[in-house]
């Protein structure tokens, strides 16, 4: 019976798993202490009976292992009701324009856009295009302001070529009027087109590049900008 009441006492412990099979575990051992315990008071010894202070701490591991039992279910429908919520929220988005953190987007009919946000004004600021095998395809010099603002690039290489549909990075390097260097947020910014909520956090799709639904910083009206 020690063993027994040992094995669910550490069903409690912090470093009892989190994965869905430990539900059954639990419920394995839950059904096997009930077994214990009523083939323990069929058996007693009607001389000798179960020390009243022990069946009293069996009772209480017997209830605190029903309330987890209880507990878990409770999780399990709360888990369910968020992703719920989410796919509701996330669907309701499709159509409209977002920004979201990252360096990388899409470009598509000749225009591919990043949102900049300076940490203070930039006197010079060099912006580089990447394609994914990280070779500069274009470079541009320029002073940006302080605060939130839009850079656009045509598409159009350093030698004049108009580049491939697809993805590119862009990567800012910014120096203050005294040569100190100023960190820039770069964000991306597009439509939502669809919206994948097969995971555990809805997944949104901006042109061929997708990000997750909490990476999204701003959302605008449909097909604004």
């Amino acid at each position: 019976m020690t063993a027994g009441i040992s094995s669910l006492t550490n069903l409690s412990s912090p470093t009892a798993g989190k994965t869905g099979s430990d539900a059954s575990t639990i419920a394995g051992n839950f059904n096997q202490f009930l077994t214990l315990l009523t083939t323990q008071l069929q058996n007693q010894n009607p001389l000798d009976p179960l020390d009243t202070n022990q069946f009293t701490q069996q009772l209480v591991q017997f209830a605190s292992v029903e309330q987890q039992l209880k507990t878990n279910d409770q999780l399990g429908s709360l888990i369910t009701a968020s992703k719920a919520s989410a796919a509701a929220t996330a669907s309701g988005l499709i159509g409209k324009t977002v920004t979201a953190d990252g360096a990388t987007t899409s470009l598509a009919e000749g225009a591919a856009t990043w949102t900049l946000n300076p940490a203070r004004a930039a006197a010079k600021a060099v912006l580089s295009i990447t394609d994914a095998k990280g070779n500069v395809l274009a470079t541009q010099t320029k002073a940006l302001p302080a605060g939130r603002q839009s850079f656009t690039w045509d598409g159009r290489s350093s030698t004049g070529q108009l580049a491939a549909d697809g993805k590119y990075t862009l990567k800012v390097q910014a120096l203050d009027a005294t040569g100190a260097s100023v960190s820039v947020d770069t964000k991306i910014s597009g439509a939502i087109s669809s919206v994948d909520v097969t995971g555990a956090e809805p997944v949104l799709t901006i042109g061929d590049r997708t990000v997750a639904l909490s990476s999204v910083e701003a959302i605008g009206g449909t097909g604004s900008n």
